[in-house]
């Protein structure tokens, strides 16, 4: 980082500035924000997986949570809310968050569900009416 105008000292004009800290806009910030996730999310007992780096799951007897990391957006999806809600608990006293409740899209998937039958359904035809639209089709 450059040395802001009007703060430059005689002689040390190729010095350059030493973040402690990311700044939000940054090049480097998302890796900074990427890194620190990792370390806390592992240090609640979570598995990064190996394919998905951006997915980890903690998996506890029949009980599993899986959280999707997509640039500075999560989705959580488990099977146990009390686990959910633990997970949202401890996360929030990690970071700064608001829970946006229950996904409805996520990358343009519009996400279903069917709470009795305890189905989960996705579908893209929001994404595939933007795309007729688009090329007048």
């Amino acid at each position: 980082m450059m040395q802001p105008d009007g703060f430059i000292a005689k002689g040390q004009e190729h010095m350059v500035c030493k973040l402690h800290k990311s700044i939000y806009g940054l090049k480097q910030a998302s890796r900074s924000w990427n890194k620190r996730f990792d370390q806390a999310i592992k240090a609640f007992y979570f598995d990064q997986n190996e394919d998905e780096p951006y997915v980890y799951k903690n998996v506890q007897e029949s009980m599993a949570v899986f959280m999707i990391l997509y640039v500075d957006d999560i989705l959580l999806i488990g099977n146990d809310v009390r686990l959910l809600s633990l997970v949202k608990i401890w996360f929030s006293t990690q970071f700064q968050m608001k829970d946006l409740g229950e996904a409805q899209y996520i990358l343009w998937i519009k996400v279903l569900r069917d709470h009795k039958n305890r189905k989960l359904v996705l579908s893209q035809d929001a994404y595939i009416d933007k795309l007729l639209v688009k090329y007048v089709m």
